[in-house]
């Protein structure tokens, strides 16, 4: 027989476990009420982000000009490259990385200078160590690197993600998010396509290339960081309470945007071995294939020098997989060979490929995947 005193515990005890059980239930239909991931506050957005917006803008302006020298016999003038990286508010040389001011400013070697010398000049592929030029439809330096493929790739990481990231790492308010979503290439409407036929406000910069590696099935890149940008503001418009999701998505965001990254490496390797696999190569395929191995190198070269607290990938896998792609920053570049002797340098993107696929968790499925550009495949 129980005693009264048991009789009574036990009917404590199921009352917290149903209480608790609850409470539970309570705070998870909460959350769901209040994290409403199905939009995304657009509530002074333009405001918030008119000096992210200005940034790019910056950065457009100094790709554009770089791009013009892609015509043989058309000259790029330092000074006024220098004026397109120098000028602005705030300035690309100060929310950049130390190493990337340095790359682009040095009078010696520096990557605008770089440019302007092999600007109105003609190039192929060789051993010497001449100006480069232009070679089919790009201006190349003698080491075989599109030069304003380089710059602009590689400030995909150097400025733009170092930026997003030291936004995070600060007070995340709601025009914070504003601002890391502007400087990813995104806007409100997150349109996963970069066609400016199919939307007015179409991804750019690196939002741009997450839209390529997403299949729009909802488990993307892209549809990640989209709900995940919706997820931290709805974390922070429901306040303290909610401080675990918003932490979770930060990482999320940051994660899933240097996933991309290395996504989008995975591409351009397997471009350079589609496009130096053909039995009778022509110099415009060469050029292409150089031209898709920068955008390689950029990519990675643009995350090395971020802080190892915001990035999963360190700098000594990135050492490894630049070497890979030929490009030292001690000795010479020799990029160009891939062009010369694709039958020996081909294998080495293979190499690069499993390396990004170790540090990343990809899947053979997703390393398959990565070879198409999923707008264009799509038509969306």
């Amino acid at each position: 027989m129980l005693r009264l005193s048991n009789v009574v515990l036990f009917l404590a005890i199921v009352f917290v476990t149903f209480s608790c059980g609850k409470d539970k239930e309570e705070v998870i239909k909460k959350i769901d009420d209040t994290l409403n991931t199905t939009t995304y506050d657009t509530i002074g957005y333009n405001r918030n982000s008119t000096a992210q917006a200005a940034l790019l803008s910056q950065i457009e302006g100094l790709i554009g000009q770089m791009e013009t020298a892609n015509t043989q016999g058309v000259s790029n003038y330092y000074s006024s490259l220098l004026s397109l990286y120098e000028d602005g508010s705030p300035k690309l040389a100060t929310i950049g990385t130390t190493f990337f001011d340095a790359k682009i400013k040095n009078d010696v070697n520096g990557w605008l200078l770089e440019s302007v010398r092999a600007s109105s000049h003609t190039w192929t592929p060789n051993d010497s160590t001449t100006n480069g030029g232009v070679y089919g439809a790009y201006l190349f330096d003698e080491n075989g690197l599109d030069m304003h493929e380089l710059v602009e790739k590689v400030m995909f990481g150097s400025v733009l993600y170092k930026h997003a990231t030291d936004l995070l790492a600060g007070q995340v308010s709601d025009t914070t998010v504003d601002r890391v979503l502007t400087i990813f290439g995104g806007n409100p409407t997150f349109p996963n396509t970069s066609n400016e036929a199919n939307t007015s406000r179409p991804d750019l910069f690196m939002a741009k290339y997450a839209a390529r590696r997403d299949k729009n099935d909802g488990n993307g890149y892209y549809g990640r960081l989209k709900f995940n940008f919706r997820k931290l503001k709805a974390a922070i418009k429901g306040g303290s309470k909610f401080d675990l999701e918003k932490a979770e998505a930060i990482v999320q965001i940051r994660e899933t945007w240097e996933k991309a990254v290395g996504a989008s490496v995975v591409n351009y390797c397997k471009t350079v071995q589609s496009k130096l696999s053909n039995t009778s190569l022509t110099d415009a395929d060469k050029a292409s294939a150089l031209h898709s191995l920068t955008e390689a190198i950029g990519f990675s070269l643009g995350m090395k020098y971020i802080n190892p607290n915001r990035k999963i990938i360190t700098d000594a896998q990135i050492d490894e997989l630049l070497a890979l792609f030929n490009y030292s920053e001690t000795v010479r570049p020799t990029c160009y060979r891939f062009a010369l002797r694709p039958e020996q340098e081909l294998p080495k993107l293979q190499q690069a490929i499993a390396r990004l696929k170790t540090i990343y968790g990809f899947t053979d499925q997703e390393i398959t995947d990565f070879s198409k550009n999923w707008i264009v495949e799509q038509g969306r």
